[in-house]
């Protein structure tokens, strides 16, 4: 048994093509981006949306089964046996039946979901999903989207340098991309007060361009290559700036006016990648949000430091492949 849209029990009545783990509070977020890809939901796990339909690309998924099969299992050993037969690493989503799926990921190898020490790219082993249905059926997924368990990414955290704990996100980003500014590169960071993205660039070591009206926090400011200009995020021209690797932006605007700001860098070929935080104020913009993922070499995830809010990647070298 799972619960349809509206919390009610029911049986599944076709197989499952696809499962999408929503972040908590965020669950009509992603009951929307699917409707409006003609993606229907035909019952709800917890946080877990199954379709019948094959998956698809939804931004507001922490995580996406791509593989899912149900299988019936007798008992607590057939359903570790089953896991084991499959692949070595997976991950347990529990929603009900919490005392059954203790036992039956006690069985299974330990999965160490240890906190990332930053700079570090995601795990790379094959990691599997599974979740009891009902006492006797379980649904797993051998392929799924995140490298991490349930989507959740925790590093060992700075509680000291950074001045807010806003750098959590381009951590996340820079992790999931695999990279992250190094020596010898240069970046920008619009909207960049009170400095918590900015630090997080300096301390990879490489040279930042801090623009905001507003001050940094003094700490941040004194960093090695952090240059402060006190100018618009929107009004200051990318070409008075000049060619940067990357360029970063955790600004609070109406999506639009981002959408406009990240076309115009683009266009100029000022930057090589943008990691860019969309924020949404009231209701969810998913059209602009969409458009956001239509630009070419674009893709637009919500991380798990994402709160109302999306984040938008672009590669250049994307673009030219």
């Amino acid at each position: 048994m799972t619960e349809d849209v509206a919390g009610v029990p029911v049986e599944l009545p076709h197989a499952v093509g696809a499962a999408y783990l929503a972040a908590e509070g965020f669950e009509d977020a992603l009951s929307e981006e699917l409707r409006r890809k003609g993606v229907g939901i035909m019952a709800w796990h917890g946080r877990l949306a199954l379709s019948a339909e094959p998956p698809v690309a939804a931004a507001w998924s922490l995580d996406t089964w791509l593989e899912p099969e149900r299988h019936p299992v007798a008992s607590i050993g057939a359903a570790a046996a089953l896991l084991r037969a499959r692949q070595r690493n997976w991950a347990c989503h529990a929603v009900r039946h919490h005392r059954r799926a203790t036992l039956i990921t006690d069985r299974l190898p330990p999965v160490a979901a240890r906190p990332l020490t930053f700079p570090a790219a995601a795990p790379g082993g094959h990691l599997g999903a599974w979740t009891l249905l009902a006492a006797d059926s379980m649904l797993l997924s051998t392929r799924k989207s995140s490298p991490f368990v349930n989507g959740i990414v925790q590093f060992v955290e700075d509680r000291v340098g950074p001045p807010s704990r806003a750098y959590l996100k381009l951590w996340e980003a820079c992790a999931r991309l695999g990279v992250w500014p190094v020596p010898g590169e240069r970046c920008v960071d619009l909207g960049a007060s009170p400095g918590g993205w900015t630090w997080a660039i300096a301390q990879c070591g490489a040279d930042v361009v801090a623009v905001d009206r507003a001050d940094l926090d003094p700490a941040v400011a004194a960093m090695p290559g952090v240059t402060l200009r006190r100018e618009s995020a929107f009004g200051i021209d990318p070409a008075d700036i000049g060619p940067v690797d990357w360029l970063f932006s955790d600004i609070i605007a109406y999506p639009p006016r981002l959408l406009a700001l990240a076309r115009r860098w683009i266009a100029e070929g000022a930057a090589r990648r943008i990691v860019m935080t969309i924020k949404f104020q009231g209701e969810t913009d998913h059209e602009t949000a969409e458009a956001f993922a239509a630009i070419p070499g674009g893709r637009v995830l919500h991380l798990w430091h994402n709160k109302h809010e999306l984040t938008f990647f672009w590669n250049r070298e994307a673009v030219a492949s």
